[in-house]
């Protein structure tokens, strides 16, 4: 009954706006979807509209979640790797990302793998335990992730489980969920045109393009320089790299991302962007160019259509497809760089880490301010401000307060951002000392701003005065309700 009047108040409601062409872009952010961040950008007629796709987006997620989890011990995939040698018959959904698996795996011979879970443990008990698998763990690793795990029957929908390795669908099961997801939003009236942003997993649809950022993986801020931009339209991106997630042995950092043909952490390429028509494409073909050589990577690009990439190897290098320009736009980010460095002013930065407050299951990532103020209270420099609806931008009291009459909510300027996927919650913005007319701040006192408020809820703010002098330092700022733990490090900028 619930179901039939919210379709029938959606119906009225698009009768209502018919005849009003006019659409507006509406956001909303989560914490601690599939692991990781969600970003939503729809162009709706009205706002009633966009809340309906927020909750027919997140339904799918929950959905297919329930159904390709490796981490719900109830999820169908979990509750099917516990039988053996048995036909199961499983939803369309498994049947087709286990199919999906079977010509990846051929597609890189071998490189892609769902039972790679088998040499990650290995890996992560060498972290646990600091030193590295010897050659014989190596061995019967490799051994174990290429035994034959499942076979399917197309006719019956049936799939048999047939070893007793783990199994992790996560090498493209984010992209398929976007894409499902996608599929939904577009379907409902009204909607002109999505933006699915889970973790770095990008797609985009509809009636306009999307401009897209690549995370510098040499950096850690949030904010920190592009190394491209893009502009897409109807198509998907997707970035892995080894830069966020790992395991560290002694001094050695591993990648989290291994080759199923060898059990060895892949070690030459540190980011993989791929853009595709299709996100299943786009998050494989990122994955798998993290394993193989360029060339391999180069001659698969080639067998899907549609597929462009850019690739950072671990001496810097940056190799692209011969398409990838034709999507670049001009990259604002260096633009601004080149014309405001001073190689003498350049050699410190404050790194501002914070980690969010996470709860049970998902929920609305709180709104956020971070700001520079001079000995004289005056805001110097505006480094971030995430909200959902700007009506409640006023939450944010001191910052509102400092910035509200001059904020512009131009929509189209929220670029999208496409990078390794990271832990939900935790973030780090960069200050370069530099005010908002990108000139540098003089040596002095000033006073870092971290702001936080939930929609009709909890309230933090953070401040701290440092001294930009050039003197290295690391200060532990005391957490909340909302930011539960935060940190400064004024530093000398790393050189790459």
């Amino acid at each position: 009954m619930n179901y039939i009047l919210k379709t029938l108040a959606l119906f009225s409601l698009l009768l209502f706006t018919a005849s009003t062409p006019n659409t507006k872009l509406y956001f909303t952010n989560y914490e601690n979807v599939l692991g990781t961040s969600f970003e939503l950008k729809i162009e709706a007629a009205s706002e009633k509209i966009s809340e309906h796709a927020e909750e027919v987006a997140l339904s799918e997620i929950d959905r297919l979640n329930k159904i390709l989890s490796s981490y719900e011990k109830t999820s169908e995939v979990n509750l099917w790797q516990q039988t053996q040698h048995v036909d199961v018959p499983v939803s369309k959904e498994l049947f087709e990302v286990l199919a999906l698996f079977d010509q990846w795996t051929a597609k890189t011979k071998g490189a892609l793998n769902a039972s790679a879970a088998v040499a990650i443990a290995s890996w992560k008990r060498a972290a646990s335990n600091q030193a590295i698998p010897s050659q014989n763990e190596l061995a019967q690793d490799v051994a174990a992730m290429n035994k034959k795990h499942w076979s399917l029957d197309y006719k019956n929908q049936t799939a048999r489980h047939l070893t007793k390795e783990p199994l992790v669908l996560n090498t493209f099961v984010k992209s398929y969920i976007i894409n499902k997801a996608a599929e939904k939003v577009m379907d409902i009236p009204g909607i002109t045109f999505a933006v699915l942003n889970i973790g770095g997993d990008i797609k985009i649809s509809g009636s306009q393009q999307e401009r897209i950022r690549i995370a510098n993986p040499k950096a850690a801020s949030e904010n920190d320089q592009a190394i491209s931009r893009l502009a897409l339209a109807n198509k998907a991106i997707a970035t892995s790299g080894n830069y966020r997630r790992g395991f560290k042995i002694g001094q050695e950092w591993y990648s989290h991302i291994v080759d199923a043909r060898t059990a060895l952490p892949v070690k030459e390429i540190i980011s993989a962007t791929v853009v595709a028509n299709n996100p299943v494409d786009a998050g494989a073909l990122a994955t798998a160019f993290n394993i193989l050589t360029i060339e391999e990577s180069a001659a698969l690009a080639k067998t899907i259509a549609g597929a462009e990439y850019l690739v950072i190897t671990k001496a810097g290098d940056r190799i692209s497809s011969n398409g990838w320009k034709n999507l670049e736009i001009e990259n604002d980010d260096k633009k601004l760089a080149a014309t405001t460095t001073n190689s003498e002013d350049e050699e410190f930065e404050l790194l501002v880490d914070f980690e969010l407050a996470r709860f049970e299951g998902r929920s609305h990532r709180p709104f956020v301010g971070v700001w520079i103020e001079d000995e004289n209270k005056e805001s110097i420099r505006n480094i971030a401000v995430w909200y959902n609806k700007p009506k409640w931008l006023h939450d944010l009291k001191r910052w509102y307060s400092k910035h509200g009459d001059s904020f512009s909510n131009d929509g189209s300027k929220n670029e999208s951002v496409t990078g390794a996927t990271r832990s939900a919650g935790k973030y780090s913005l960069k200050w370069d000392g530099k005010d908002d007319s990108g000139k540098k701040v003089a040596s002095g006192k000033y006073t870092i701003y971290i702001e936080a408020a939930r929609e009709h809820g909890t309230y933090q703010l953070i401040k701290k005065e440092i001294e930009w002098n050039n003197k290295a330092a690391h200060i532990d700022l005391p957490g909340g309700v909302e930011i539960i733990s935060a940190s400064l490090d004024y530093r000398k900028v790393k050189k790459d």
